[in-house]
């Protein structure tokens, strides 16, 4: 009876074992075919990132393309004053090499390339306030100013980096808001100052947008300052025309009126 009983137990031990065999092999195989179905984050990042870049290429060989037809209108009915033409000449060369530079952006060199464009518009901006303020020297921050005050420094690389450095450039906005809160324009000189506080804010958004962002945003936030920049070119492309169509049109009314007389 003992071996009948023992014999029993034997059996029922390898149909389990036989069973969780047959668990085994029909579940394993499973998880190894829908593994090749998991995507692949860094592919799928840089599909993304060459997607943008296509987008912004398209974008630039449009400035491009505009900026010729101004080139190629005749002298005397262009519209625009030789500095100007020369800033839209330049901004179009720029904008053409900052999507160049995207092409070899990394996480790894981002942001030296990121804080370099930063300080070229803050100082391309320092120029600009000196000369609608009379020349006079820019304020130095001021004793209240939080971004004046030091604050302790991050353990993260990254962090302490960009706290250090969007406190600088915030002082420095702080100081061109304090040189030009007196200056007063008219006409062409009210519209180009009005265009300067424009510049000085959209800077201050910039750094606030930087200030909350962590290392792994690098694209987003690289991403968006190039198109802003984008966007700043094809503006000018546009006053570039319509500066163009204001002469033509001045032109046509003293044709006019030469007729008539």
């Amino acid at each position: 009876m003992r071996y009948a009983k023992a014999m029993t137990v034997a059996t029922l031990g390898l149909a389990l074992a036989a069973a969780g065999a047959c668990t085994r092999d029909t579940t394993e195989p499973a998880r190894t075919a829908d593994a090749p179905a998991q995507p692949d984050r860094a592919a799928e990042l840089r599909q993304q990132h060459e997607r943008d870049i296509a987008q912004m290429n398209d974008r630039v060989a449009e400035i491009e393309r505009n900026y010729q037809k101004q080139l190629e209108r005749p002298r005397g009915t262009a519209g625009a004053s030789g500095g100007l033409r020369e800033e839209v000449q330049e901004d179009v060369k720029n904008v053409r090499a900052a999507v160049d530079d995207l092409k070899t952006t990394t996480a790894e060199n981002w942001w030296d390339r990121h804080e370099q464009a930063m300080k070229h518009t803050a100082d391309d901006i320092d120029v600009d306030v000196r000369r609608m303020a009379g020349a006079r020297a820019i304020p130095a921050p001021r004793k209240d100013s939080a971004a004046a005050r030091p604050d302790v420094a991050s353990d993260a690389p990254f962090t302490s980096r960009r706290d250090q450095f969007v406190k600088t450039l915030r002082a420095r906005v702080e100081s061109w808001d304090d040189a030009l809160k007196n200056v007063k324009a008219r006409g062409a000189r009210e519209t180009e100052l009005d265009d300067l506080h424009a510049r000085i804010r959209k800077l201050d958004d910039d750094l606030g947008r930087l200030d909350k962002a962590g290392a792994d945003d690098w694209w987003d936030i690289t991403k968006a300052r190039v198109n802003d920049y984008i966007d700043r070119v094809e503006k000018s492309i546009t006053r570039l025309d319509d500066n163009a169509n204001a002469v033509t049109d001045r032109a046509r009314r003293g044709d006019n009126d030469r007729t008539r007389q």
